[in-house]
């Protein structure tokens, strides 16, 4: 579980670093990353 989450962190945070060109750009991908975390703990209960 612990493994899992870290690899979703490091995947997430290296997409907010590449993909992130304005603000607004930023705060989707910190949207879309907070979601993916929320589903893999849903998805872990």
């Amino acid at each position: 579980m612990v493994r899992k989450t870290f690899a979703l962190a490091l995947v997430a945070g290296t997409l907010l670093v590449s993909a992130c060109n304005t603000v607004s750009g930023a705060g989707k991908d910190v949207s879309s990353a907070g979601k993916a975390v929320s589903n893999t703990a849903e998805k872990s209960k």
